[in-house]
């Protein structure tokens, strides 16, 4: 008659943990500069994430680089990162969305604050480079002759996160928008959710 005693059996609960684990998304926090980042990968996915300092026309900032290191093709998309505490959940805006509000409500000095928070982070990443990023956005915004306040806010625009089509290897980066509210003034006590192709990115509690 067999042992429920048998190493065998007493195995079993070590390799269910070990799937559990390698199943799950490990967030790494570092800092640079002064600058926290968490980063994450799932299925070659991998997200890195950080709080910017400037708020614009009532929005909190997250600045986002992606990588796409697997084998198919990923749409990333800013609508599907969230920022989600116990009481409340408030998704971030589309690319075109920001673009109409920058254009509706931010000023000069909020273009420069937001540039000046989001380069700082941007390039506090080690060995970021983008292949459809900011400096590739900013550039095609620059190219056009336009008045003062209408190249500030394509300017400003070329920071936020643009839905993207990445291929294998391909990377891109952008500053995601959280709507604040009266119960939510700033981007704490909670955290970042992103979802993509199924796969569902929980960073660590702020």
């Amino acid at each position: 008659m067999r042992s429920f005693y048998s190493p065998r059996w007493l195995l079993m609960p070590v390799l269910w943990l070990v799937l559990a684990l390698s199943a799950s998304a490990q967030v790494i926090e570092y800092e640079t500069n002064g600058i926290k980042y968490q980063t994450a990968t799932r299925q070659g996915l991998t997200v890195i994430v950080t709080h910017l300092q400037s708020h614009v026309a009532g929005f909190g900032l997250i600045q986002v680089s992606i990588s796409n290191g697997g084998q198919g093709f990923r749409v990333i998309r800013a609508q599907d990162f969230s920022y989600v505490r116990p009481d409340l959940t408030s998704a971030a805006l589309a690319a075109g969305q920001v673009v109409d509000m920058l254009l509706d409500k931010a000023t000069h000095a909020d273009v420069v604050k937001l540039v000046s928070s989001y380069e700082s982070a941007l390039y506090g990443i080690p060995h970021m480079r983008s292949n459809n990023g900011y400096e590739q956005r900013r550039q095609n915004a620059m190219a056009y002759g336009m008045p003062g306040r209408l190249k500030a806010a394509a300017t400003a625009s070329a920071i936020a996160l643009s839905d993207t089509r990445l291929a294998p290897g391909q990377s891109t980066d952008g500053a995601v928008f959280i709507p604040l509210t009266p119960q939510m003034k700033a981007l704490t006590g909670g955290h970042i959710v992103f979802r993509a192709a199924g796969e569902t990115f929980e960073f660590n509690p702020e």
